[in-house]
């Protein structure tokens, strides 16, 4: 009875599947019907990044009915963040063992729970709590995000769909701060809350990454997938044919011992891509850009940003659609311009609007000279300059550089290192603000330290645009 009811629900699925084929008539467009859920989860995750920026100061509010201090604001802003490195490693384990769309299916669970819990909590414990969930979302999705795009889309978009889960945050960055200004904080938690679920039902009903099923060996299942996304075309059934093959390899190679694994992470494949996609997430973390969405007010308060036809609020609104045009022209320019060209010029560009940002805090007051409008250009020009390079190409190329045999791993720990500094950018900002008393020096230590992870990748970022996945593993090989 359990199996006339399971070939049932599979028939139905692979009904509505036709459907859906039909919906997309190219291999195209059924490529980003497969993406789309993966983009909107992560504008679910950029809520939550951003969500602190407006809850913090509803909940410092005098008439607020919980109230809290700065130690437990910072808590409650730094919390999401806390777990996600530990949910990246799961998240990379679980992606290898239970497949990328199944994850993705499961990690809603904590993410709409947190969401709820936030929107109906007493107290500020149970904030934390639910901060807590989603942030275990976020970990559990950063890995297999972009493993699973880039397995199921063609090198020509493969591209500008994993940037494209960018733009999704800088929207759910936009969308949270937007809604605060005119919500309450337990109102935004809820609608953040709803938004998951329709696209969980959604991914259930999309076929899992061809690399997976061709791991489990579901040969017959992993053609199907393929074939559902790529088409039939010449270059698919080749890149088909190595996938396969590689697979059957790895598969039919004698399991090695604890010892000998540890071997295989000395292999160039393996630490080279892991040494510079954790640097290049360092780069695009230390840059503050987690700080700027976590503190927005705070920080345009310090920066004296408050003019006649402006205030904080209404300069946070121009900031975070500034980040979201610059997000959508990165999905444009990594289609014509290399990824390094693109990743080196955010990472200078990033470098010089601190430079300048820096410079105006410092010698403003020496001159008695105030530009609230200035500084809010500078400060669009710093996140803009993080938006269209090194933040979305962090993500992109992590879901390229790294071979079969270790994809989880590889993913799992370079995406660790980004939501470690990520947690340490936005639990310390605080801090460092009332250690130095002056927001200049902030800003300062992210300008050298963004700077010198941009000098480490001029030397040693490769280039990945429009090569196949397999193309990008041998060339890491063949390098001495």
């Amino acid at each position: 009875m359990k199996e006339e009811n399971g070939e049932q629900v599979e028939d139905k699925k692979e009904d509505i599947m036709r459907s859906l084929k039909g919906i997309g008539k190219t291999p195209v467009t059924r490529q980003f019907l497969v993406a789309f859920g993966p983009i909107v989860i992560t504008g679910v995750l950029g809520m939550t990044e951003g969500y602190s920026s407006i809850l913090l100061p509803q909940l410092q509010n005098e008439n607020s009915t919980i109230q809290v201090d700065t130690k437990i604001a910072s808590l409650i802003a730094s919390m999401a963040s806390f777990p996600m490195v530990g949910g990246c490693i799961a998240g990379g384990y679980a992606m290898e063992k239970i497949g990328r769309k199944a994850i993705h299916i499961w990690a809603c669970l904590p993410l709409v729970l947190g969401w709820f819990i936030i929107a109906a909590a007493p107290n500020s414990l149970l904030i934390i709590m639910g901060r807590f969930l989603t942030g275990v979302s976020d970990g559990l999705l950063g890995p297999p995000t972009g493993v699973y795009i880039a397995e199921t889309a063609q090198p020509s978009i493969r591209g500008a769909l994993i940037m494209a889960t960018c733009v999704a945050i800088a929207v759910g960055v936009f969308s949270v701060h937007l809604m605060g200004i005119f919500f309450t904080w337990r109102t935004t938690a809820l609608i953040s809350g709803l938004i998951p679920i329709p696209i969980a039902v959604l991914m259930y009903f999309m076929p899992e990454s061809p690399t997976f099923l061709a791991k489990i060996e579901r040969i017959e299942e992993a053609k199907k997938a393929f074939y559902w996304c790529r088409g039939t075309s010449k270059e698919s059934n080749r890149e088909l044919q190595e996938l396969i093959e590689r697979q059957e390899e790895l598969n039919n190679t004698p399991k090695m011992s604890l010892r000998q694994q540890a071997r295989g992470l000395s292999k160039p494949e393996f630490w080279k891509p892991t040494v510079i996609i954790s640097v290049l997430f360092f780069t695009s973390q230390i840059t503050g850009n987690n700080a700027i969405a976590s503190y927005s007010i705070t920080i345009l308060q310090e920066c004296g940003v408050s003019g006649e036809f402006f205030d904080e609020y209404m300069a946070m609104v121009v900031m975070d659609s500034s980040r979201l045009i610059s997000s959508v022209i990165s999905c444009i320019l990594v289609n014509t311009l290399r990824r390094r060209s693109l990743a080196l010029l955010s990472g200078y560009g990033v470098t010089v609007m601190l430079f300048l940002l820096c410079s105006y805090l410092f010698i403003s007051p020496l001159l008695s000279f105030n530009s609230p409008f200035l500084v809010l250009m500078i400060l669009v020009g710093y996140v803009c300059s993080i938006a269209f390079g090194l933040l979305p190409l962090s993500w992109t190329m992590m879901g390229e550089v790294f071979p079969l045999a270790y994809r989880g791993l590889g993913t799992g720990i370079s995406s660790s290192v980004c939501y470690l500094f990520l947690y340490l950018v936005v639990q310390t900002f605080p801090l460092l603000l009332l250690f130095f008393g002056d927001i200049f020096c902030v800003f300062l230590v992210y300008c050298v330290c963004t700077l010198g992870g941009t000098v480490f990748l001029t030397f040693f970022l490769p280039e990945t645009k429009d090569k196949p996945l397999f193309v990008i593993e041998d060339n890491f090989k063949n390098e001495k």
